[in-house]
């Protein structure tokens, strides 16, 4: 159930992100998530989008892109609904790379996306202590 974010590497300079969403943006392609980190150099965008082939190919070869599972959790858009994840993740001695939330108008008010060592055992994890996975459908539509 993981779900397939795509990173885009871009030189830290004036356009070069407009660039590149402008490139997804100009078709049906629907950004849902989206997360920035920079340096002084580069920047990487983290981005889960309703349609992964689509905007690999929009961005064309002169934009460097990967994708990468990630594990998104469905959560409550209340207080201590992060922590109650992070406290079993710790508990479970589970690292986390990075991690980043976004909400949404349904059901579930927010996600928070994991980047992990271990999707596979991550969402074991959270399975068993009674917390909703979300899916690549279910986050794009």
């Amino acid at each position: 159930m993981a779900v397939k974010q795509l990173s885009i590497f871009i030189e830290n300079k004036h356009g070069r992100l407009s660039e590149a969403i402008k490139r997804i943006s100009e078709s049906d392609v629907n950004i849902r998530a989206l997360s920035i980190g920079d340096s002084s150099d580069y920047g990487i965008v983290r981005m889960i989008v309703s349609d992964l082939d689509k905007a690999r190919k929009l961005l064309g070869e002169d934009i460097l892109s990967k994708v990468t599972s990630v594990v998104a959790v469905k959560m409550d858009d209340k207080g201590g609904a992060l922590y109650r994840i992070l406290r079993v993740l710790e508990e479970a001695e589970i690292n986390l790379k990075y991690t980043y939330a976004f909400t949404s108008n349904k059901q579930f008010g927010a996600y928070v996306v994991l980047r992990v060592d271990d999707v596979e055992a991550t969402e074991k994890l959270l399975n068993e202590k009674g917390f909703m996975l979300a899916s690549d459908e279910e986050i794009s539509s």
